[in-house]
């Protein structure tokens, strides 16, 4: 039987509105939060969910 997990949020730590099996793979997924209103780029892959941190443009 496949594992269910709601996706959370890195900021706030809240569940967001995306849900993951254990076969899922999401590669630069903007994941949104509704609570904190933030979106963040995340790689997700066998539950496992890591944050990539883009540098600001400069100007």
């Amino acid at each position: 039987m496949e594992k269910n997990e709601w996706v959370l949020c890195p900021h706030c730590g809240n569940k967001t509105r995306t849900m993951v099996r254990t076969d899922t793979v999401l590669k630069n997924f903007p994941l949104y939060c509704p609570k904190c209103k933030q979106e963040t780029l995340v790689n997700v892959q066998k539950l496992n969910t890591s944050v990539i941190i883009e540098p600001d443009a400069l100007t």
